[in-house]
């Protein structure tokens, strides 16, 4: 099976079901991986530019829960994927999609 499409299968699931609340207000996710593959995606997604966006995540003390934070130095996966190239296509692929979407 294709991983982008088992990637997006997965952000449908996780989307759907209620999210667990914080008293931080920030979005949470459940894992570290959920939340490094959230954060990947966030950056495919949103046209962030360096200093700008969140770049590494963490565990909230409040919750349990992992969150994003614009703080500290660059998420590893994120560096790797920013590195790769891999985020520079997902963006084309997404800018393509609400292209698509709008007609």
């Amino acid at each position: 099976m294709n991983p982008t499409r088992n990637f997006r299968i997965l952000l449908v699931i996780i989307r759907s079901h209620p999210a667990m609340k914080c008293s931080s207000g920030k979005r949470t996710y459940a894992s570290e991986t959920m939340a490094e593959d959230a954060l990947i995606e966030a950056w495919s997604r949103y046209h962030y530019t360096p200093g700008q966006g969140p770049v590494a995540i963490y565990r909230c003390d409040d919750c349990g829960q992992w969150h994003f934070t614009s703080q500290g130095p660059m998420n590893t996966r994120l560096a790797g994927a920013l590195k790769s190239g891999k985020i520079s296509l997902s963006r084309a692929a997404e800018d393509w999609l609400q292209k698509l979407n709008r007609r």
